[in-house]
């Protein structure tokens, strides 16, 4: 299979110590582009435009949360097939239900080891191509 490159994420991130050691984790340790927002409204400003491959959000925001970001994201014809996944410490499984129902590919629990999230995401990003190309 020749799966397709994880070089783009979105990071929509309100919290500015995680913000720091995510980006940190995935742009100079796995030298991935990251474009950060620090709420869902600045990532539907910016998404279209920076064209990430994976949007990775926090599901607790101020004003508009990461589930209706990601609705609103998943509006737009560009961005409606970018694979997404929340990082919350809200991982009760009626939670993690209701992100998948919403498309997320996965929840990454807080607080997470910054050293294993790159490769986290790549194997997300692995599986979820796997799958489609199994369908």
């Amino acid at each position: 299979m020749n799966l397709p490159p994880l070089n783009r994420v979105l990071l929509v991130e309100d919290d500015p110590d995680i913000l720091q050691i995510v980006e940190f984790a995935l742009a100079r340790v796995k030298k991935l582009s990251v474009e950060t927002c620090r709420t869902g409204a600045e990532a539907l400003e910016r998404a279209e435009r920076f064209a990430p491959d994976l949007i990775l959000l926090d599901a607790m925001l101020p004003g508009m949360d990461g589930p209706s970001t990601l609705l609103e994201l998943r509006k737009n014809p560009r961005l409606s097939a970018i694979p997404a996944v929340f990082m919350t410490a809200k991982i009760q499984p009626q939670d993690i239900a209701q992100y998948r129902e919403l498309g997320a590919l996965d929840v990454i629990p807080k607080p997470f080891q910054p050293s294993e999230l790159a490769g986290t995401l790549f194997d997300l990003w692995s599986a979820h191509h796997e799958q489609h190309v199994a369908e």
